[in-house]
């Protein structure tokens, strides 16, 4: 196999190695001379695309294993699954998580692999947040737009519609507060949200330019965005807590909150968690900064990597564009429950439209607003080398501003200063942009 420039090299530092070959793991009842690979993920309903792709052929034989999510020990497994010589042949990597995955040397560079035909079925912003120096590491599955999820009785109590611009998020968050109920809650546990916002104002946060990783968590987009949270925060129009445990279930279970901010995939997850507010939630654009230059980021969305580990890259490859382009796939997978996943395909998002049971949202065609919303998707973010590492002292410092020890600038330019020394251990060449 010819030396390939290392992914340190490809993501600004270090010298080159060969990539490691291995042979992946066995099970399974393959056909007679099928290629046999081996995947893993958390995603639901991946048993099921498994299934299909398998059926469909009988060249190619794909062995799957359900691990649990990166938060809840799945990266761990797979890292030492890399140290250890035997990890498999594909496995699930959340968009922040690509650049870490990727200079550690457990998603392969597969630039060469990646067809013409492929790039041209993916939205081209989900590729690129994928790749870097020109580079791919791995192949978007959706991709998920920020959008605002509301409460249409609680707004319609209170006159009001849903906010086109921050300013009249604002403003429609002092008359809809009362005793018990905000319009929002900040999410101390939420830095990707604060990302997404950061990224739709117009934040760069990370980059590659001039064969340097360089750091800017704290520039002029994102202090406005930190300066505007606070701003709710200090008048008390939001809640500030986290959202991901009991607090943030009982403020939606009990219409204590009215929004939510969210990627399309939380569509799904709401009419399954909360099939009793059935009719009560519609979907609307995100609020812009400035509407007549619309953007949003993206919150959530999974891509798929060809490990360094594998033996058959190339028929790794294959199963991974059937699974991320071809219907047969999409359909196996919303066939295991409800699902309002953003394919990262266009060509698919007719047979996600179709699937998609509209009654919980009053009939709302929520995937047309969805394609509408994912033309908006910024290009250029970068996520950094560090991300889940970056994304704890961000939210340690929201968790005390929340209790009034601190602001939210002040836990942005700490994730900063944090940040800095783990590139450097990683041999990375770096800048720091601060202010």
């Amino acid at each position: 196999m010819p030396v390939r420039p290392s992914r340190r090299t490809v993501l600004a530092a270090g010298l080159a190695w060969p990539l490691a070959a291995a042979c992946s793991s066995a099970g399974g009842d393959a056909p007679r001379g099928a290629t046999r690979i081996t995947f893993w993920s958390a995603l639901r309903g991946s048993q099921q695309v498994v299934d299909a792709f398998n059926r469909s052929q009988n060249r190619i034989h794909v062995v799957f294993q359900q691990i649990p999510s990166g938060d809840q020990g799945g990266y761990a497994k797979l890292s030492n699954a890399v140290r250890a010589g035997n990890a498999p042949d594909i496995a699930t990597i959340e968009y922040p998580q690509v650049p870490g995955f990727a200079i550690d040397g457990v998603a392969r560079d597969i630039t060469d692999l990646v067809s013409e035909r492929l790039r041209a079925k993916l939205l081209p912003q989900a590729l690129r947040l994928t790749t870097f120096a020109g580079r791919v590491f791995t192949v978007p599955l959706d991709v998920e737009p920020m959008v605002l999820h509301y409460r249409t009785d609680l707004f319609a109590r209170h006159g009001s519609g849903p906010p086109r611009t921050w300013d009249e998020f604002t403003a429609v968050a002092r008359k809809v507060r009362d005793d018990r109920r905000r319009l929002v809650a900040f999410a101390t546990d939420g830095a990707t949200q604060f990302a997404a916002v950061s990224w739709q104002a117009g934040a760069q946060w990370f980059d590659t330019a001039g064969g340097a990783w360089n750091v800017s968590l704290a520039d002029a987009a994102t202090r406005r965005v930190a300066g505007y949270w606070q701003g709710l925060i200090d008048e008390g129009l939001v809640f500030a807590n986290g959202v991901q445990g009991r607090q943030g279930d009982a403020q939606i279970g009990q219409g204590l909150v009215l929004a939510r901010l969210s990627g399309a995939w939380d569509a799904g997850a709401q009419m399954k968690a909360r099939p009793g507010q059935k009719g009560q939630w519609a979907i609307a654009p995100l609020p812009q900064w400035d509407p007549a230059d619309p953007a949003v980021g993206t919150h959530g969305g999974s891509t798929f990597a060809v490990t360094r580990d594998s033996a058959h890259p190339e028929a790794a490859m294959e199963f991974i564009e059937w699974q991320v382009s071809h219907p047969d796939a999409l359909r196996a997978r919303l066939s295991s429950g409800t699902s309002s996943q953003y394919p990262a395909a266009p060509d698919l998002v007719e047979v996600g439209r179709k699937a998609f049971d509209r009654r919980y949202y009053g009939g709302q065609d929520v995937y047309r607003l969805f394609e509408a919303e994912a033309a908006k998707i910024r290009d250029g973010w970068t996520w950094g080398p560090r991300m889940s590492a970056t994304q704890r002292v961000l939210q340690d410092g929201f968790a005390r501003a929340s209790a009034g020890q601190g602001t939210l600038l002040e836990a942005v330019r700490d994730a900063q200063r944090a940040t800095m020394p783990d590139l450097i251990a990683l041999g990375l060449a770096t800048t720091e942009h601060s202010s």
